[in-house]
């Protein structure tokens, strides 16, 4: 398996894993599914703040993992978001750790002090990635996402880097 930065010839591949989350699950609030065009403007943007995206191939896209900025201001300019999704058939390969950990070195290299995941409370599989990846559960946000016609809490996770 090789974990590399992604590039924008990645953007299909990345559109095509994603887009199946976005319109089928809860994992992702997100309902407006990414064209190719969407995701090089993420790379590129991310790259051009010293931010990473990174993706996990073994004959074909793992996964792929991002961040960026928590929020907006240069108050929160150490602490950093991030973004994974892993093919069905990646999952207990490894492939997650290997993006998560790269995605970490990044951040903290570049002067991040923690990464903070939000993940779907109806995604325990996510949830339970986080945990065994050293985050900690730091807030619930009831409700705070609405798809397929109800609330779905949003859980924030926390790694000091």
């Amino acid at each position: 398996m090789l974990i590399r930065p992604a590039n924008v010839a990645d953007a299909g591949a990345i559109a095509t894993l994603w887009n199946p989350y976005i319109r089928d699950t809860a994992v992702t609030f997100n309902a407006v599914e990414k064209s190719p065009a969407d995701v090089e403007a993420m790379i590129d943007g991310r790259a051009r703040l010293g931010h990473a995206t990174f993706v996990a191939e073994a004959e074909g896209l793992l996964g792929f993992a991002s961040y960026a900025q928590f929020r907006g201001g240069v108050g929160y300019r150490t602490c950093m978001e991030h973004s994974i999704l892993l093919a069905p058939a990646a999952r207990g390969r490894g492939a997650g750790r290997q993006l998560v950990t790269a995605l970490c070195d990044h951040a903290a290299r570049a002067g991040a002090h923690q990464m903070i995941a939000g993940v779907s409370a109806e995604n325990p599989d996510g949830l339970a990635f986080h945990s065994r990846m050293g985050f900690a559960e730091i807030a619930r946000v009831p409700e705070a996402g609405f798809k397929f016609g109800r609330f779905i809490d949003l859980v924030l996770m926390q790694k000091f880097l």
